[in-house]
């Protein structure tokens, strides 16, 4: 049985993560689990709202559900595709700072990136003076069953900007009513939750080894396009170790030829750390800006009392990002950030962060924006 098969792909979920690729503490072997019940809750998800037919918009990745270094900032939707079929996106646009759509002919496996059959972000549509939009689209991108559209809604002020109205519909199954609930439509769908539940585990393993690790630690790349082929996208990615009395400072220009740019460190497990109740990423809008329009981010494990300290919170090593979207220019070296180890005990001489210095009234008022814009945003 079907049923069978999940709770034997649980077990072995299970198993990947007490016995990971990597050495882990006791608190990363919590997260872990933590992740895993997000990846089961994923998995039954997806499996279960999967309909070629009638597809509609899922939200599977969120604080609660965490994989692939999860944007912070970022809406994630999901719709299955298939051959032969055509489509309406449609909806009316928030306020985020990017809305962005990618087709893909696939989704990611541990065996490497699916090709992208379309990628662009909204400045492709006719968006009309009331916000709304319809993107058309079918067997003209060479639609193959196991398609998948993603939509990412990404936020840069979590205050003030809005969440837009989307869906989906598959035109040619308009007005058709779906079918009744069979033993063998729920048996099947157990069957590809325990898929996807290994393979989700096994995906996220490996791809911070074909890219992140590759580099350097305490490095970051020159921004270049994603990997995966989010064209509209341009990150620095790194990883980071740090002794407990170590930072490690990122200067980074301010872009202006980007209206998001963020920064986020995630865990072993290629996720996010709390980003709702620490400040463990920052957005352009979110950070201080210094009057010679540079960015200086501190990361560490000790409070610095700076407005952009973005904090490890029990991570002595992890991943680093920083991501540039809805972009105008490609961008290059002379946007790219600047990485110093520097000891902790040095940051309270340092000219350079004196105007972001805050009290701890301050930060705590900062926390509460964070719980806030999260409660406004995130669905799950």
């Amino acid at each position: 049985m079907s049923l069978e098969l999940f709770r034997a792909a649980i077990a072995e979920a299970e198993a990947l993560v007490r016995n990971p690729p990597f050495e882990i503490t006791e608190q990363e072997l919590a997260e872990g689990l933590d992740y895993l019940a997000g990846s089961i809750r994923s998995s039954i998800q997806m499996a279960f709202d999967y309909d070629l037919d009638h597809p509609v918009l899922i939200n599977p990745t969120h604080q609660y559900a965490r994989q692939g270094l999860d944007n912070p900032d970022a809406v994630y939707l999901n719709a299955y595709l298939t051959h032969g079929a055509s489509y309406v996106v449609s909806g009316r646009r928030g306020s985020s700072a990017d809305l962005s759509f990618q087709v893909m002919a696939g989704t990611y496996s541990d065996a490497g990136a699916p090709e992208t059959l379309a990628a662009f972000d909204d400045r492709e549509l006719d968006i009309a003076a009331d916000g709304t939009f319809e993107w058309r689209f079918g067997p003209e991108l060479g639609l193959q069953k196991g398609a998948t559209l993603i939509v990412r809604e990404v936020f840069s002020d979590w205050s003030t900007e809005e969440r837009g109205q989307l869906r989906i519909q598959r035109l040619d199954t308009a007005g058709v009513p779906r079918g009744p609930v069979t033993s063998e439509r729920v048996e099947k769908r157990y069957g590809v939750a325990a898929k996807m539940l290994t393979g989700r585990i096994r995906t996220w393993f490996a791809f911070p080894e074909w890219f992140t690790y590759k580099e350097p630690v305490n490095t970051l790349t020159v921004p270049a396009t994603t990997p995966g082929g989010l064209t509209t996208q341009f990150s620095s990615i790194g990883h980071y170790a740090l002794e407990p009395d170590e930072a490690l400072v990122v200067t980074v220009p301010a872009c202006e030829a980007a209206p998001y740019q963020a920064i986020q460190v995630g865990s072993k497990w290629y996720v996010s750390t709390d980003y709702e109740h620490h400040q463990t990423s920052l957005t352009r809008a979110q950070s201080h800006v210094d009057d010679g329009g540079l960015i200086r981010y501190v990361i560490a494990e000790r409070d610095p009392g700076l407005a952009n300290w973005v904090e490890t919170t029990g991570h002595a090593a992890g991943v680093m990002m920083l991501r540039w979207q809805r972009v105008e220019r490609s961008l290059g070296q002379a946007d790219g950030p600047q990485v110093e180890v520097v000891p902790f005990a040095s940051l309270a001489g340092r000219a350079d962060l004196a105007a972001q210095r805050v009290t701890p009234e301050t930060w705590r008022a900062r926390i509460e924006a964070r719980q806030v814009g999260i409660a406004r945003r995130m669905i799950s």
